[in-house]
């Protein structure tokens, strides 16, 4: 039946479905711009609450402003020196141990071959585990990263820009309070569920970084700085950072140690990742951000595949922008938000009427 707009439910839901399609496949195509954007954006958000504190104490807005920046700076810096460090690292232990890796290649080859598994499993190992491709991943990585790295630098412009901007929008409440106070509620909503998702990812990343880092020192995995590295850095990847953590420590192992070393290294990090990772911190996210385990998942692939390997990175955060600009504006789409995690878009259930005092004097026992 069409609507006021004359046009039928059914077909105002294929036009929206048509119309996500193409601005996601712009955003696919705008990628190398705006994933940096997306970046920018999320580190000024996370940085932007110094900048109060400061006016309140008579700070000059613009010394405030560049506090800001000068925090978005070090976390650049940071991450720019670790994924440099872990990146040429890792090319080092590719070479060093190149042999080794060939050797424990056809190890599992035989194996395989033992097992009467001779066909592709084997052919894949011994193609993956060939000196050249070795050393070609090792400096394709190193490359990556390091490319990372400098990349990270040119988002300084986008934060310094953002920052200033930022201090505008302070007043936008007192501008326009009255007549947009939902818009402004939820992109104030938005800023902060960012920033309890990030602090709350990087202080379990920390702890997870420190034990497995110590327990690959302790059990003689060459370069544990690289793998605790990798395991901050992927534990802000929802769900699958475990794994992508997990695998590059536990190979070099079967290197150097053998089967047993590798097995002790998985049962370490199942101990202390799945336990952290997987059991405590999805409760703190989700009563950081109201986001189902679910949609958690299926976002980190679906933003990968739009934006890249950042994507994986900021795939809550885009999430909830979604969220808070597509389906919070619409009272119809309570229900949409109840599924993806959203405990506040629950009804509140029914407070039975109190009675009345006449009808409670009438149901009192009447003496006789």
């Amino acid at each position: 039946m069409p609507t006021r707009t004359g046009l039928a439910p059914s077909t105002r839901t294929l036009l929206s479905l048509a119309a996500a399609i193409v601005v996601l496949a712009g955003v696919h195509e705008a990628r190398g711009v705006l994933a940096p954007l997306f970046l920018a954006a999320v580190l000024v958000i996370i940085a932007h609450p110094v900048r109060k504190p400061l006016v309140r104490r008579g700070w000059p807005g613009w010394l405030a402003t560049s506090v800001v920046v000068a925090i978005v700076y070090a976390i650049l810096a940071a991450l720019a020196a670790m994924l440099t460090f872990a990146g040429v690292k890792f090319g080092e232990l590719v070479q060093q141990y190149l042999s080794d890796l060939q050797s424990t290649a056809n190890d599992v080859v035989a194996r395989l071959n033992d097992l009467g598994l001779q066909t592709s499993g084997s052919d894949a190992v011994t193609q993956w585990l060939e000196p050249s491709k070795l050393l070609s991943l090792a400096t394709s990585i190193s490359g990556t990263l390091v490319g990372i790295a400098s990349t990270l630098f040119v988002i300084c412009a986008y934060a310094i820009f953002m920052a200033a901007d930022g201090a505008r929008y302070e007043q936008a409440r007192d501008l326009f309070g009255d007549t947009r106070g939902p818009i402004i509620d939820r992109t104030e909503a938005f800023n902060g569920g960012v920033r309890r998702y990030f602090v709350v990812s990087a202080t379990f990343g920390g702890i997870v970084a420190i034990i497995d880092g110590l327990a690959l020192w302790a059990l003689g995995v060459p370069a544990p700085a690289v793998w605790a590295i990798l395991a901050f850095v992927t534990n802000f990847i929802p769900n699958i950072g475990f794994v992508l953590g997990l695998i590059p420590p536990a190979v070099l192992a079967l290197v150097v140690g053998g089967w047993p070393l590798m097995l002790v290294v998985i049962g370490v990090y199942c101990v202390v990742n799945v336990v952290l990772q997987v059991l405590v911190q999805p409760k703190f996210v989700a009563d950081a951000v109201n986001i189902s385990l679910t949609l958690s998942f299926v976002s980190v692939l679906f933003w990968t595949f739009i934006i890249g390997p950042l994507g994986a990175i900021l795939a809550i955060p885009l999430t909830l922008l979604l969220r808070a600009f597509v389906l919070e504006g619409d009272p119809d789409t309570r229900w949409l938000r109840w599924l993806s995690g959203d405990t506040e878009a629950a009804p509140r259930p029914a407070v039975p009427a109190a009675k009345d005092a006449d009808d409670d004097e009438a149901d009192a026992p009447q003496p006789a």
